[in-house]
């Protein structure tokens, strides 16, 4: 079976709102390299929407797993519980940047998270109100694109969508959104569209994931830590992106002095399988009533058992470590490239998260044109690289943390001349 043969599959099995961006077939991978059913080799910068940032396979994470497979797959947790998970909990309460006591539930995708964020926030609070920004991707359920801030492709056709939900800006200094404008933007919402005591929660993605890895300033970030507490209103840090060494820290969080009432996480805690979780201060976790949080396989006993061996690897292989030193290298030779490909604008990063934008040289207009260019030749020389952005002119970087250096600066040549010539 070749690549073109499972594509005409494809097409009529599955529908069209699943959108594919490759047109190559998966066959095997390993750390940073992805096989395809041809034979053909490619070096995965996608990770699979930064989900592996342990990389593909890694054998501490597959042997966690072979383990958990030999004792048990499935009880639902609610109903027979296990150690793993709350053994997880544990961990994940002691390393969150979250003051005092906390408490982690686990669920399965990333939008369960950010759904079961919003449930306990409105169950703590007693409040309607939602806060989120342009540019934001949360999810793709219906209150998760509710509070994204990017229409197409996640919302177009989809609506209505529930209520309660307002939209402030992000700053982006390229864009024009200083601080002070972006927390302006939040005071007309109070002014005009919902009272600071009917908000339940303001939610943000320390460093925006599809909206272009728009880094939030300290000063932003301070303020509205400062806003929340002035009205109690609860700070949610959305890290199913950011987290688990990405940026440099195992969460973004961290490279800020203030701390979040909850965190989402999900995509890399579990080194490619399916976990995500909310962790918050204990007593805003403990206010929905018994049986309000769950799922049926929420915090499945195989993806627990590779989120143990995902931190394992992260400190013994001291991956935020490695991920600030990949990102500068990245960076240098982005910088570098200026001087020969004038369609880039801006360069945003955070350690390994990091992200170039590109316009039109002659217009200044955001060119989703030239990513595409630099994305279909860097494909043809073998590196696989993702786009996003509201404009979709922006490349973002995810390679695993764990990719050899003699792959990474091959990577980079690829990229260097995909860029220039």
């Amino acid at each position: 079976m070749n690549n073109n043969e499972l594509n005409e599959r494809r097409l009529q099995a599955t529908p069209r709102g699943i959108g594919v961006m490759c047109g190559f077939y998966a066959d095997k991978a390993e750390n940073a390299t992805l096989w395809d059913v041809e034979g053909n080799e490619v070096i995965d910068f996608a990770a699979g929407i930064a989900v592996l940032n342990t990389g593909h396979r890694h054998p501490k994470v597959v042997a966690a797993i072979e383990k958990q497979l030999h004792a048990f797959t499935h009880t639902a947790y609610q109903i027979v519980p296990y150690e793993g998970y709350v053994a997880l909990a544990e961990r994940i309460n002691a390393r969150v940047p979250i003051q005092g006591p906390a408490k982690t539930a686990f669920f399965s995708t990333g939008a369960e998270a950010v759904e079961n964020a919003v449930k306990i926030a409105r169950a703590y609070t007693r409040r309607p109100g939602l806060i989120t920004f342009s540019g934001a991707f949360h999810g793709r359920t219906f209150m998760t694109m509710a509070l994204t801030g990017k229409v197409a492709p996640y919302k177009l056709g989809f609506g209505p969508f529930p209520g309660s939900v307002y939209h402030a800006l992000y700053p982006s200094p390229l864009h024009g959104v200083t601080t002070a404008e972006a927390l302006k933007s939040l005071e007309r919402i109070f002014k005009a569209d919902i009272a600071p005591d009917q908000v339940a929660a303001i939610i943000i993605e320390p460093v925006q994931g599809e909206g272009g890895f728009n880094v939030s300033p300290a000063d932003f970030m301070q303020a509205l830590r400062a806003i929340c507490d002035t009205h109690n209103i609860l700070l949610i840090a959305d890290e199913v992106q950011t987290g688990f060494a990405r940026t440099g820290k195992l969460f973004s969080m961290e490279h800020h002095s203030v701390q979040p009432d909850m965190i989402t996480m999900a995509k890399s805690l579990a080194g490619g399988m399916p976990l995500s979780a909310v962790a918050g201060r204990a007593e805003v976790m403990d206010a929905p009533a018994p049986g309000g949080l769950g799922g049926t396989y929420a915090g499945n006993p195989l993806a627990i058992a590779a989120a143990h061996a995902v931190l394992d690897v992260i400190d013994e292989e001291e991956l935020c470590a490695r991920a600030a030193q990949l990102g500068e290298q990245l960076v240098t030779l982005l910088n570098a490239a200026r001087a020969d490909c004038p369609a880039i604008a801006d360069i945003r990063a955070q350690g390994s998260m990091v992200a170039v934008e590109f316009i039109d040289p002659h217009t200044g207009e955001p060119s989703p044109e030239f990513t595409r260019q630099v994305q279909e030749k860097a494909l043809q020389a073998g590196l696989l690289l993702l786009s996003c952005g509201v404009y979709g002119n922006v490349i973002r970087f995810l390679y695993p943390l764990t990719i050899p250096d003699a792959q990474f600066r091959k990577a980079l040549d690829i990229l260097s001349a995909a860029l220039t010539r």
